[in-house]
């Protein structure tokens, strides 16, 4: 069963500083549960098929001025019928002054009245982008977040094969840890995931034989970050010398996380291997396939092994 996520109108004040006209109750207790909004010309105009309401919905310039060249009964009619559907929040943006006829509607239903001094566009923009976040549908794994060279690295393995070891490798560097231990995935968008750290658990690493460290009181600000888009998952694993891996990386491996599809890689651990230098390689190496150069095709070019009946590694022939 999906779960169904909230965010609070009082966050929502707080972060766009809107100024309330009017509240039913407290607003920490009203939910809002839907990442769109809406702008109803169409419904402050008497057309209510297929409307949302649970959708925020967003009055304008345009809406006001429809509003103001009806005569006073008509503009009652219109906002006692929109009211009447008890939308989550009614914002009117551009500091515009709310007529009193939406006043006493608003009151009447119980709808929260709020107004901004934003430009619609422009608002809307950024309260749908904070919705998808707060709203975005999540899953929590074991593993460990990093940035590395701008890359939003998961690194993924069974306990003890040194994912901490190799983030706090990492942040020597100079990359950045967003967080260990449990990653909070969310899907911002249909095509993109977004990690961050529980809160409670927030920038503290645990290393083995050392214990519970807080990572930004050792390193610095500089060595953490709150969020990060995800690019790459990087699976740990133990060196098996009967398993074959990748010696070539022409084509990309892909995992899929909350249904979106993500570059995967799998990097067998052993004494000897320095970890973080090659998850740095594999940060810089995805960044360049994304830009459209593969290094593998460009070497298989040059030594004429393009053929797909070559030997699998272009190193067999030497």
């Amino acid at each position: 069963m999906s779960i169904t996520y909230s965010v609070s109108l009082e966050k929502l004040i707080k972060e766009f500083r809107l100024t309330p006209i009017y509240t039913p109750c407290e607003p920490r207790d009203i939910l809002i549960t839907s990442a769109d909004v809406s702008r109803p010309g169409l419904q402050l105009n008497g057309f209510f098929d297929f409307f949302d309401r649970s959708r925020i919905q967003i009055i304008g310039k345009s809406e006001v001025a429809f509003l103001r060249q009806l005569d006073k009964e008509a503009l009652a009619v219109s906002c006692d019928k929109f009211f009447s559907y008890k939308p989550p929040v009614v914002i009117i943006t551009r500091g515009l002054e709310p007529m009193e006829e939406l006043v006493d509607a608003s009151k009447k239903y119980k709808v929260p009245l709020i107004t901004t001094s934003d430009a619609t566009s422009s608002f809307m923009a950024t309260l749908i982008s904070m919705l998808n976040v707060e709203l975005a549908p999540r899953q929590t794994v074991h593993g460990v977040l990093v940035e590395v060279y701008g890359e939003g690295i998961l690194l993924l393995g069974e306990s003890g094969v040194g994912k901490s070891e190799t983030a706090i490798e990492l942040v020597k560097r100079g990359h950045r840890l967003i967080a260990d231990d449990a990653v909070e995935i969310r899907r911002v968008s249909a095509r993109s995931l977004v990690g961050t750290s529980p809160e409670n658990i927030r920038h503290f690493v645990e290393l083995r034989g050392v214990g519970i460290i807080n990572a930004r009181r050792i390193f610095g600000m500089g060595a953490i970050k709150l969020t990060e888009k995800l690019d790459m998952v990087i699976q740990l694993e133990i060196w098996n010398k009967k398993k074959i891996y990748d010696r070539m990386g022409i084509e990309n491996q892909y995992i899929e996380i909350l249904g979106v599809s993500i570059t995967s890689l799998t990097v067998p651990v052993k004494p000897g291997r320095n970890t973080a230098s090659i998850i740095e390689v594999a940060a810089m190496n995805n960044r360049e396939k994304k830009m459209g150069y593969n290094a593998a095709q460009e070497l298989l070019e040059k030594v004429g092994m393009m053929d797909p009946d070559a030997p699998q590694s272009v190193w067999d022939v030497y």
